[in-house]
């Protein structure tokens, strides 16, 4: 399969209402905000749910979350290095003159999508076993030597950034009890049964994306890769419903799909991206761009 034929640009408007979009563990998981007031979800929080949707349409996914795994591993290590169909085998990981770390590469970006969409470190210390040998009882090292490990880096075409809301959010907190104590004999209420919940009350939020054919050709992203992603975006927070965002809280307004007709691209990605205006009620603006015409997706 051929790689990636065109550079695309992507921009994801959506809608939070009552909801905690992405919580902010060092800040009592209160939804993340700029120093000027703006809603941010960051990147990772981003691609997560997008590789549970690809996930979900059947997709193998090398960094899957524990709450939705399917192969039963308890680290990404375990994942890698477990045998065919789940992983590649630990042998894959272990380099010499026939098996190098180019070779691993390109192993783990045709097994795993969102290793070639999105890149991945793979990066883990070796075993080490000892042995005692001669009479003196020395030991030395027989398998892995101190310090040395694997560590293998792949830089995948599929970028996006943080979202930010298009005003300042309001954010509500809310003290909140349970109705039993976590611990203790029942003769009392323990303190955790006082706690807090945060959430948005209304905002809108974009967030952009692309993705660039050179680091597609050395990953083997393809242009079925780049289908598959459109086609999950607008469903991106269906089957992500929790306590802090509840179904029909968050929700995908518009996708906006830039499909420029080359590797290079007709203008740069800032350009394209600054062609968009979005208003605090989800209308938007596309400012036209010679021979580059946007797909415009509903939300799902």
């Amino acid at each position: 399969m051929s790689s990636l034929s065109h550079k695309i640009d992507f921009a994801i408007i959506f809608s939070v209402n009552h909801a905690n979009p992405n919580g902010d563990p060092l800040n009592g998981n209160r939804p993340r905000t700029d120093y000027d007031g703006y809603g941010e979800v960051t990147d990772v929080c981003l691609k997560r749910k997008i590789r549970d949707r690809l996930q979900e349409q059947g997709q193998s996914i090398f960094v899957q979350s524990d709450e939705k795994k399917t192969d039963g591993m308890p680290s990404l290590k375990s994942r890698a290095e477990a045998d065919e169909p789940i992983g590649l085998g630990k042998s894959l990981f272990v380099f010499n003159e026939k098996n190098t770390p180019e070779n691993a590469v390109k192993k783990v970006c045709e097994k795993w999508f969102d290793v070639r969409a999105f890149g991945q470190v793979f990066a883990w210390k070796t075993e080490t076993k000892k042995a005692k040998k001669g009479a003196e009882g020395i030991e030395e090292t027989v398998a892995g030597a101190a310090g040395t490990g694997v560590s293998i880096p792949v830089r995948g075409p599929v970028t996006i950034q943080s979202a930010f809301s298009i005003e300042p959010v309001s954010i509500t907190s809310t003290q909140i009890t349970k109705s039993v104590s976590g611990e203790g004999d029942g003769t009392k209420k323990g303190s955790d049964t006082m706690g807090m919940k945060h959430r948005v009350d209304s905002a809108i939020y974009v967030a952009y994306g692309a993705m660039t054919p050179q680091l597609a050709d050395k990953t083997g992203f393809s242009d079925d890769d780049a289908e598959a992603i459109k086609m999950v975006l607008p469903k991106l927070f269906e089957g992500d419903e929790s306590s802090a965002r509840p179904a029909g809280s968050m929700a995908v307004k518009k996708v906006i799909w830039w499909q420029h007709n080359s590797k290079s691209g007709q203008y740069s990605s800032a350009k394209v991206h600054g062609s968009l205006t979005v208003n605090a009620d989800g209308s938007y603006e596309i400012t036209p761009l010679v021979d580059l015409n946007p797909d415009e997706l509903d939300g799902f």
